[in-house]
């Protein structure tokens, strides 16, 4: 199993500080039967059902690391790289291309990152995101990602019907650092449209659907039309929306730091919310609906 996570660390271009990290967290697991033996067991656990307890196998080997000091963050991450093998050999029995399970899989690399931007630490903070990926109901199509849901709104318009509990194409934004542009997105549409065919024919409409702290109806208003950001929002028609009290602005700012006067303003959207902010606006969730 070493030489898995070695080739999927040079596969996926991880940094060599990451890579020494994590082969020596993986070693003290290895190296001690009573650490070691829950991961075993978690890898059989995911053989023999991939809908296997999730929140059971990351219980068992986060349990395992504080044993040999490694960090839940670390164990969570080094628990679905290890996956990775089978979620592999799974695409290849399913007939699935493989280019999407690479793509699909550079997500833990993006969670790392984010991880080590927000906490300073080399794992994942957010480990019960990815067993969508490896129950195959998720997939990385080009720049977003994808997965049937059931529709929890109706819509009408355009002379388009839609209801509620129809599928629908549920889009997720990889925290990636390529830009989110219209020709990015629009190729991930028409992967999606292509990949999901046998639920939406080439002669319908597919409905995709977004819930995002980008779609929040205020911030059309306050970020620059020129950025990415605003034509990718101004697509949708939002459905639904709430604010909160900021808890996802480290989606935008890699901090849990909250108060305006402490945030980044390096980018052109980090500025627009720092400025929306400051000048008392709310930030919040909207779920939005589009169709192509």
């Amino acid at each position: 199993m070493r030489k898995h996570f070695e080739d999927f660390f040079a596969e996926f271009a991880y940094s060599a500080e990451d890579t020494a990290h994590l082969l020596n967290a993986y070693d003290k697991i290895c190296a001690c039967d009573e650490a070691r033996t829950p991961f075993e067991r978690a890898y059989a656990a995911y053989v023999a059902d991939l809908n296997c307890d999730w929140g059971a196998l990351m219980r068992e080997t986060q349990a395992a690391g504080k044993l040999v000091d490694v960090h839940n963050y670390t164990t969570d991450l080094l628990l679905f790289i290890m996956l990775s093998k089978h979620l592999h050999e799974l695409y290849v029995e399913h007939g699935i291309d493989l280019a999407i399970w690479h793509d699909s899989m550079l997500d833990l690399r993006y969670k790392l990152e984010e991880c080590r931007a927000v906490y300073g630490i080399c794992g994942s903070f957010v480990g019960g995101w990815f067993p969508g990926f490896y129950n195959l109901t998720r997939f990385a199509l080009g720049r977003l990602q994808f997965e049937l849901v059931d529709s929890p709104v109706e819509f009408a318009g355009n002379g388009i019907t839609l209801a509620k509990g129809q599928k629908v194409i549920n889009m997720h934004i990889p925290r990636s650092g390529q830009p989110l542009s219209p020709a990015l997105y629009e190729d991930s549409f028409a992967r999606a449209k292509e990949f999901y065919k046998a639920t939406f024919p080439k002669d319908q409409p597919a409905p995709f659907v977004c819930h995002s702290w980008l779609l929040y109806p205020d911030t059309a208003k306050f970020v620059p039309p020129h950025l990415n950001t605003y034509k990718f929002l101004s697509e949708f028609t939002i459905m639904e929306s709430n604010h909160n009290n900021g808890e996802d602005l480290w989606r935008l700012f890699d901090t849990m730091e909250q108060h305006p006067d402490r945030l980044p303003t390096d980018t052109s959207l980090r500025r627009a919310f720092v400025a929306h902010l400051k000048a008392g606006g709310r930030v919040g969730y909207g779920f939005g609906i589009l169709f192509r």
